[in-house]
Order: C-alpha cells, then structure tokens, then sequence
C-alpha cells in the first residue's frame, strides 16, 4: 500500500486556514481544514485518521502551537504525523513568527513575499532576512528532522497583502509547488 503523501503547515489561524485551502485547491491537493486551529484541536492521531480518508494526495494539513513554550499542540500533532509509517511526508511549510523560537531552523529554501524562492530564511512579512534559519513557535520538533525539506514562508495569507485569498494566496501555493517539486512529488 502506498503511503499518504502530506504536505505540513506550521500556522493554523483562520486567515492561514484560508489562504492554505485556497492554495492546497489551486495545487490540485486535499485540505484537512479540521486540522486547522490557533492552537491546533485534534490531536496527531485523529489527523492522521483524516488523512487516510482523502479522496487523493497531496493533503495538506495545518499544525499552530500559538505560541505555547516546549512542545506544544502543534508540535505533538506534527511529531506524531512525521513518526507514523503510514504517511510520507513530502515537506514542511515552516512558517516565520519574528522572534519567537530565536535558535530556529535550518530552511531547505524560502519564498518571499514577492514570490522569490531564496536559499535562505524570511521573516513573518516574507522578506528576505538573510540567514539560512527561520523562527517559529511551532518548529522546534523539526530540529532533529535532518533529511526533511522545508520550505520557509512569512505569515500565509499575509505578507504586506501579497498573499492575500482575494488573490489566490500566490505566495503560498508557491511554497507548496516547491516542496511538491523539490520532493519529486509526481501526481
């Protein structure tokens, strides 16, 4: 059996809800809008449950620790859905928080608000900040995470009106081909 190829999100507010449906359509995949939450509700048990009822992949899920010190909501739920065999995980959407988390992470790339894919991180308006690493409330689990791709993006749906759902959420459909791309996802 095939394994369910996911997309992960680290922001789960309602406007990020928005903008990551609207470009998980506009990428041809299936959102698990329930998995959306500031913090994340269900917990990485009844995500992954979710996704193995989507009609097909990619499905893109949300995870939000608004926030919370250590390994919070999202974080768990997102530990959970890595570490399960079922689920392949093509990528992460890592998105910025300006701040929180300092040490951060190490992106496999970026995309900036202007639609740019960098080699390094960006902040929460998608503007280039010239390092390799971004800062999150809900990245921490990703540390150990060496092989993972990761995608660094501002705060979806945002970014000084560039990803707007009015328009499509450019910006992160974009994040979303390029883990579909960089991951050799193939439909």
């Amino acid at each position: 059996m095939d394994k369910h190829k996911v997309i992960l999100v680290t922001d789960g507010d309602s406007v990020a809800q928005k903008a990551v449906e609207a470009a998980a359509t506009n990428i041809g995949g299936r959102c698990i809008s329930a998995s959306a939450g500031n913090p994340t509700i269900l917990t990485g048990n009844e995500i992954v449950d979710l996704i193995k009822k989507a009609h097909h992949d990619p499905v893109v899920v949300m995870v939000d620790d608004r926030g919370a010190k250590g390994m919070g909501k999202g974080e768990q739920a997102m530990d959970y859905i890595l570490n399960n065999s079922d689920i392949e995980v093509l990528g992460v959407v890592a998105v910025s928080s300006n701040g929180k988390d300092c040490n951060g992470i190490t992106v496999s790339c970026s995309i900036t608000k202007d639609g740019e894919v960098i080699e390094g991180a960006v902040d929460k308006y998608g503007n280039n900040v010239r390092t390799g690493r971004i800062c999150g409330d809900t990245l921490s689990v990703l540390r150990s995470k060496r092989d993972l791709l990761i995608v660094g993006i501002g705060d979806p749906g945002k970014m000084d009106f560039q990803d707007e759902i009015t328009k499509g959420a450019p910006i992160t459909t974009k994040a979303l081909q390029e883990v579909m791309t960089r991951s050799g996802y193939r439909h």
